[in-house]
């Protein structure tokens, strides 16, 4: 079984981290030891989260087969990008017996600005986005159409080592999901 939080402070000593997120049309993955970047690479494709992140983990357990923990972007993202990060995420995790551990994927995206909101693509001309002063997040995650929102930074993708450095403060155990999913059971439809 996957290891807790209550067993944090253990493998905090030396951690190296295997980090994903699919929270945008990109799979990302790193391995991290102690805040250095070991590995990253990405593939671009909303629609192939599946294949790209098997492929990015093979990659990247070629440097490091044996990481301590998994960080993942819980989002806010598209259901099924979440879902197949996440999946992923807590099934290595339980096979290999590690920790695993959820961060908003906005709040590691790196914007060099007191005062910022950024944003990503949620499709159907929609945003995800949060705002930021000093480093926290003050407003948000939401979603709403970009008309709505003042002043945001789209474009940008998480950092791997923000995000798993981030992974200290918390863990958020659920999909941030900010919308129904587009596929809903036959019996819910109109």
């Amino acid at each position: 079984m996957a290891r807790d939080r209550t067993t944090l402070g253990a493998v905090k000593a030396m951690t190296i981290s295997l980090a994903i997120d699919t929270a945008t049309n990109r799979t990302i993955v790193a391995i991290i030891e102690d805040g250095k970047v070991l590995f990253e690479s990405f593939h671009e494709g909303a629609t192939e989260h599946g294949f790209a992140i098997t492929e990015l983990v093979v990659k990247a357990l070629a440097v490091c087969p044996k990481p301590d923990q998994v960080v993942v972007g819980m989002g806010p993202g598209p259901f099924t990008g979440l879902r197949v990060g996440i999946t992923f995420a807590h099934t290595f995790a339980l096979a290999r017996e590690i920790l695993v551990i959820g961060v908003c994927s906005l709040d590691a995206i790196m914007v060099d600005k007191d005062e910022y909101t950024v944003a990503i693509d949620a499709r159907r001309k929609e945003i995800y986005w949060a705002s930021y002063k000093d480093g926290m997040r003050v407003a948000g995650p939401a979603v709403d159409k970009p008309a709505d929102v003042a002043d945001y930074i789209l474009d940008l993708y998480p950092d791997m080592q923000k995000l798993v450095t981030l992974s200290n403060a918390g863990n958020i155990t659920e999909p941030m999901y900010l919308r129904r999913p587009d596929a809903v059971p036959t019996a819910e439809r109109s």
